[in-house]
C-alpha cells in the first residue's frame, strides 16, 4: 500500500499574479502545503504538479519532487483537478510506480495541517469512501437564502420564511483544501466526488478561499490569529 500527494500549481494565476509561490507571512504560500504533506508521514511521494520552472524549483527547495512538468492541455483555464490528477497518475503508471491512495492537494491551502491529512486518510480508509475532503458549515442557514431580481427580494425555499434558525439542518460546502482518494476508483470513474464520498467539518478558522487581494489580506490575518502570530 503506498500513497502520493499531488500538490497542483500551474503558473498562469489570472486574478493574483504569480498566486502560487507568493509570500504568505514570509515564505511562499505553497511550502506551507508541503510542509504539512511531508511532517503527515502518509505519503511515499510528494510532488508538485507544474508547468512552471520557477514553481518547480521552488517546490524542490522546500521538499518536494517534480518529476515531470504538466502538459499544455492540463494547464489552461479549462482543465480540472481531476485531469490533472488523472495525467500525474498516468506519468507514474508509465514509470512503473503505482499507488492505492492519492491525495490532490491545492497550493493556496496554507491552513492544511499534517493532522488534518491524517484524519483524512484515517476516515477515507475506515469507511471505505472513495473520497474524503474538508467542509465548513454555511454561517448561516441556506434554506432561508433569497435572491434579488430587480431589486425585488425572494425566497429560494418560501415554505422555511417563518421557520427558526436552529430548527433548519446545518449544511456544509466544500473548504477548497484538498481531495484524498482511493486511486484505483479515481482512476475508474474520474471523478473526485462521488456518491460514496466522505466529509471532515473544520472551522471557519481553518481555511479561507484566495480569489483576490482582500482575500489574502484576510487569510494572513486569520493565519496570525490562529497561530499566535505577532
Amino acid at each position: 500500500m503506498s500513497s502520493i500527494a499531488i500538490i497542483t500549481a500551474r503558473g498562469g494565476s489570472k486574478r493574483i499574479p504569480r498566486k502560487n509561490i507568493r509570500p504568505f507571512l514570509g515564505k511562499p504560500i505553497i511550502a506551507y502545503v508541503i510542509d504539512a504533506a511531508l511532517q503527515s508521514g502518509l505519503f511515499d511521494e510528494v510532488m508538485v504538479s507544474t508547468d512552471d520552472d520557477e514553481i518547480a524549483a521552488i517546490a524542490r527547495q522546500y521538499g518536494a519532487s517534480v518529476p515531470f512538468l504538466r502538459k499544455a492541455e492540463t494547464s489552461d483555464d479549462y482543465a480540472t483537478t481531476a485531469n490533472v490528477l488523472a495525467e500525474v497518475l498516468h506519468q507514474y503508471e508509465q514509470q512503473k510506480q503505482t499507488f492505492t491512495y492519492a491525495c490532490c492537494l491545492y497550493p493556496t491551502a496554507p491552513f492544511i495541517t499534517a493532522t488534518l491529512l491524517q484524519q483524512a486518510f484515517s476516515t477515507l480508509t475506515e469507511k471505505q469512501f472513495d473520497t474524503v475532503y474538508p467542509v465548513q458549515q454555511f454561517s448561516f442557514p441556506i434554506q432561508r437564502a433569497v435572491l434579488l431580481r430587480d431589486s425585488k427580494v425572494q425566497w429560494f425555499q418560501p415554505e422555511h420564511a417563518l421557520t427558526r434558525s436552529q430548527d433548519l439542518e446545518p449544511a456544509y460546502h466544500d473548504a477548497g483544501q484538498f481531495y484524498f482518494v482511493n486511486a484505483n476508483t479515481f482512476q475508474a470513474n474520474q471523478r473526485l466526488i462521488t456518491d460514496n464520498s466522505g466529509g471532515i467539518v473544520i472551522s471557519e478558522m481553518e481555511a479561507h478561499d484566495i480569489d483576490n487581494e482582500a482575500d489574502w489580506t484576510v487569510a494572513e490575518f486569520k493565519y496570525r490569529l490562529k497561530h499566535n502570530y505577532e
